[in-house]
This record gives C-alpha cells, structure tokens and sequence, in this order.
C-alpha cells in the first residue's frame, strides 16, 4: 500500500521560531472566537465554526511541523534493529530540516559501514579458508599415510602458512587505517640503495616461486625523507605483483625520477595490464582487477595507498608507454617531510 505524504504548509518557513509563533497567533484567533461566543457578540453558529476551523487549521499546522521528529523517532528505531533502510522527508528549510538532512546523511553512512563490515567478515572468511583448507589437506594426507612429509609437500604447507600470515599482518595494518593510529619512522633514504634491497628480495621471492622474471633498476642519486619500513612494504607489494603478472622471461622496471619538489618511482611489467575502468578500483580493499592469475589477498594495494597518503604522496596506475606495455604504476613522493 502507497502511503501519500501530507501536504506541510509551513515547509518554505525557514525558522522554526517563525512557525511556533503563526501556530500561537492561530491559538489566540481561536481563544478569541471562543470568547466572543461566551459574549454573544456573534452568532452562535458563527462563532463555532471559526472556532472549528482555527482549531483544525492549528491540528493541521502542527502535525506538518512534528512529523520530521516522528519518521526520525521510527527510523531510530529502525536502526536499532539493524534496518539502516529508512530515510526522513527532509523538505523543511528550518532547523528540523536541517536536522532531517543530516539524520539522513548518518543512516548512509551507518549503511555504507554495516554493508563494508559484511564485506570484509565474508572476505576475510574466504581468504582464511583457502589456505586453511589447504593445510588441513595436506596435513591429512600425511597423517593418513596417503602421502609421506617430503620436502615439497612442506614447502607447500609452508607456502600456505606465510599466506596466513601475510593476511593477518595486513589486517592488522587495515586495523591501523581505520583507527587513525598508525605513525611514520621518517629517516633519510637513497633511494638507489633502497631500490636495491627492495628488488633483492623480490628476486629471491620469484625464484622460489618459480617465475622466470628479470628486474631492471634505473634511479638517480636522491633522497627522500620516509618511513623505510612502510616504503619497503609498499614495493615489495608492487614488485611481488609485477612479478606474479609478468609472462616468463619478462622485465620488470623499476625506476626513479626526481621533478621539482617530489620524486617519482615507478614500477612497470610486462604483463596484460589493467583497464582503464579498474585502475581506481584495484586501490579498494578486496580488489583484484581483472588481471587473470592473482594469488594476492586483496589487500596490499589498499595498504600501499594507505602508506603513500601517510608520507603526503600518491599512488596510482597510469598508461603504459609505447616501449613498455603492461601495468605501470606511479608513486610520487615529497623530497621534503611535512
């Protein structure tokens, strides 16, 4: 059933003082005709309908003026119970529509969090139970005696572990973002050195997950101010998915540019790339993109913008040139500390 709204006369009034006074004005007209029936100064018929009138004129008034506070009352009550749904007729200008306006902006955004909340318990869900369930196989398997505890099947059960424990790490690091907490080391970095420590590691991490990828470092001699640790785990981020998206025998580039006040870095592959319409997405928390064979969690990059924004730079993807296709990624960086 279609409920139609009543009609609230004093809507266009922009001062709620305004309106109590028209209200008092309409009681005083209708104490008056009342008291010109105890003096007969009209007709008795006359006087009741003025009466009748004013008193209903008033009724109508009022209820146009407290319905805002009542639909509140009820979508209040509604969000107790977890129906963030329910929204206010906010078409007053005065200061109950003002509050109208802003109660509607709170049931969103109580709306946007409650549905984020169940985002994140469903994907956290998942990604806990592919590794998990991985071990309990292999873990079965061996205990069963179907498959004996040979060095690749430990690597296996190895692998499976650091991927729980690289998601825990990083939903502690999202715990970070959300509570505002999170604090920077800042100490001076050359940035070649720090390149070279960087892709030192992820060769390693390539090789021992068996990706033929070859890593190209140009960066000239300069130094920003920044966290080196966060930094760190932003690239190895960067370079571990370059790396994973690369086709064998593939180059991933790393570089550095300074310009002006910032530096840039950079990091490009060789792969297929990301489309124009998920390269803002792939920043949110739980997004992969569309790039085929992602083993991530998901959360690396929604970290690494976290960490960029932290040090007052950005983080994007950008197009590919016309000598080096595939994904490039840019962050730019403030040569000096806020």
């Amino acid at each position: 059933m279609i409920r139609i709204p009543l009609p609230r006369p004093l809507d266009p009034v922009r001062s709620i003082k305004i309106k109590i006074g028209m209200i008092l004005i309409g009681a005083g007209a209708a104490g008056m005709a009342w008291f010109t029936i105890w003096l007969h100064w009209f007709p008795i018929w006359t006087s009741v309908t003025a009466i009748v009138v004013a008193l209903t004129t008033l009724q109508f008034l009022a209820h146009g003026m407290t319905s805002p506070l009542r639909e509140m009352t009820a979508a209040a009550k509604a969000m107790a119970q977890g129906d963030y749904t329910r929204r206010v007729r906010a078409t007053s200008r005065d200061e109950v529509g003002q509050l109208a306006e802003a109660f509607n902006q709170m049931a969103a955004d109580l709306q946007a969090a409650d549905r984020q909340r169940r985002e994140l318990i469903a994907n956290v869900s998942h990604e806990l139970r592919t590794p998990i369930t991985a071990l309990q196989g292999l873990l079965e398997n061996i205990v069963d005696g179907v498959a004996s505890a040979e060095p690749a099947m430990m690597q296996t059960a190895l692998t499976q572990t650091e991927r729980l424990g690289r998601l825990v790490t990083e939903l502690l690091d999202l715990s970070r973002v959300d509570a505002g907490v999170a604090s920077l080391a800042r100490t001076p970095i050359d940035v070649a050195a720090f390149f070279e420590d960087v892709v030192a590691e992820a060769r390693v991490n390539a090789a021992g997950a068996g990706r033929d990828v070859h890593f190209e470092i140009s960066a000239p001699a300069v130094v920003v101010p920044g966290d080196r640790e966060r930094l760190h785990q932003v690239f190895a981020n960067l370079l571990d998915n370059a790396a994973r998206h690369s086709p064998p025998g593939g180059t991933v580039l790393v570089r550095a540019e300074r310009r002006d006040d910032h530096v840039l870095l950079a990091v490009a592959d060789e792969g297929v790339g990301i489309p124009p319409a998920e390269r803002d997405r792939v920043f949110e928390r739980f997004t992969r993109g569309e790039r085929p064979g992602s083993g991530g969690t998901g959360l690396g990059l929604a970290i690494a913008r976290w960490v960029v924004q932290l040090h007052r730079g950005t983080i994007a993807v950008v197009d590919p040139d016309r000598v080096h296709r595939g994904c490039h990624i840019h962050v730019t960086l403030p040569l000096q500390a806020a």
